[in-house]
């Protein structure tokens, strides 16, 4: 159970004894909707050096809740150099190369960018399984429940109502998924764009706010009990992005035929957009396990955040054509076949779902900076970000205080929106589970 002391909420930590692997077989679905049927590969080669992680106890894990929680940064990351690739480099098909063995660089130093203190509250509670949040343009959010594919609108001051239910599967760790809606479509009746699964693929639908009727825009993304994938969003371009997990096929991350395994880029009917890199294709980058978070900078540089497999959890700066390497490798390999992270957690430590930079935040000393929210790492990462996009400094917020964290998205207000993930089969659910928190300045 939880306490609100405060204006803090606070709990125990969690035991966390079910880890994000991938433990299921699939079966593969074209862009035609057909099926193919899949053979499972083994694994790859081990990774062959680990890497030590220096934690941070988290300021808002602990202490009587008499006042503000403070933020600073500290924990040298794990870095590597931005990358610059620039077109496609890849082949269509898997390599048979075997994986490099993964090295970690030399951790940088830090300079701390000023405390931050905040408070967090609960805006909304009794949800299953919240997992993609978009704003409306008057200020209420639309919310996705996974399991039941239901769709609710939630104002600012907590009121939950009723919007559609989506026609999703509850499928492992499928269902109705990410939520998306076009920058300056703010009107009574937006265009609400979702990702979900159903029981021949994954695809993106959409429907207009007040409608019942959903009507599909890419169709043929494998589905799988696990590795959907799921976040969409709009990036400055005014595309849309798509990120999908291998749906437990390992070599179709590689081919780059397939939908599964990449970050696609169409344009609002579903049609790859114009620029990107393989033509005829929406896909705009490969080599991924399981993409969960997309989020951009100031600067308009795409950066995702991937659950990994047994070893290390990734977050990459995203480049048109460039291969990010699953399966062949699984953190930082230094082969330049592939791009290498920017950072990386042990799977322990996060297994992170959404991703957010914030921007005109209100709180103020966070603008800039990158936010991952942690499923088995129970936390809400914070990653100071160098002029280059690479990692200074990264911190563990709200570590243990509300289990499992699947979406992290910025307010009208400019407060941060946490969902919580505890009702997904693999948490611990508390009273009020699941909970949309509010991360607001004291």
């Amino acid at each position: 159970m939880r306490n609100k002391l405060g204006g803090l909420l606070s709990s125990p930590s969690r035991p966390r004894t079910v880890t994000d692997s991938e433990p299921f077989p699939s079966t593969g679905w074209r862009r035609d909707g057909g099926s193919v049927p899949r053979r499972r590969k083994l694994a790859p080669t081990l990774l062959a050096s680990s890497m030590a992680l220096a934690l941070v106890t988290s300021c808002a894990d602990g202490g009587a809740g008499t006042g503000p929680t403070t933020s600073t940064a500290v924990d040298p990351p794990t870095s590597t150099t931005a990358p610059t690739t620039t077109g496609p480099t890849t082949p269509t098909t898997g390599p048979t190369t075997t994986a490099p063995a993964t090295t970690a660089p030399a951790p940088t130093t830090t300079v701390p960018a000023g405390p931050q203190q905040y408070d967090v509250t609960t805006v909304a509670s009794g949800l299953e399984v919240p997992w993609g949040i978009a704003f409306l343009g008057d200020g209420r959010a639309v919310v996705s429940q996974r399991k039941s594919g239901q769709v609710v609108a939630i104002t600012p001051d907590g009121t939950i109502s009723p919007v559609l239910t989506l026609p999703s599967v509850d499928q492992g760790e499928g269902g109705a998924l990410g939520l998306a809606i076009a920058p300056g479509d703010t009107g009574a009746n937006p265009t609400v764009y979702a990702y979900i699964t159903t029981a021949g693929d994954n695809r993106v639908v959409k429907f207009t706010l007040g409608s019942d009727t959903v009507t599909p825009v890419l169709t043929g993304i494998p589905a799988a009990s696990n590795h959907n994938g799921g976040r969409i969003a709009f990036g400055p371009d005014g595309f849309l992005y798509v990120a999908t997990g291998d749906a437990t096929v390992r070599p179709d991350a590689q081919d780059q035929t397939s939908l599964a395994g990449k970050i696609l880029r169409i344009t609002t009917d579903g049609q790859p957009a114009p620029g990107n890199p393989f033509p005829g294709s929406p896909v705009w980058s490969l080599g991924h396990r399981n993409v969960q978070g997309l989020t951009w900078d100031a600067e308009g540089r795409l950066y995702e955040s991937e659950l990994g497999q047994d070893t290390y959890d990734e977050v990459n700066i995203i480049v048109a054509g460039a291969n990010y390497g699953w399966p062949e490798v699984e953190g930082v390999g230094g082969d330049p076949t592939y791009v290498d992270p920017i950072s990386v957690w042990t799977t322990d430590e996060s297994s992170p779902s959404g991703a957010l930079i914030a921007k005109d935040s209100a709180l103020v000393a966070w603008n800039g900076d990158l936010f991952v929210a942690g499923l088995r790492g129970a936390r809400l990462w914070r990653l100071d970000l160098n002029p280059d996009g690479t990692v200074a400094g990264r911190e563990a917020l709200l570590t243990g205080e509300y289990g499992r964290l699947r979406t992290v998205v910025q307010a009208p207000d400019g407060s941060i929106w946490v969902a919580t993930s505890n009702r997904d089969g693999r948490g611990d659910p508390a009273s009020g589970d699941d909970r949309i928190l509010r991360i607001s300045p004291k």
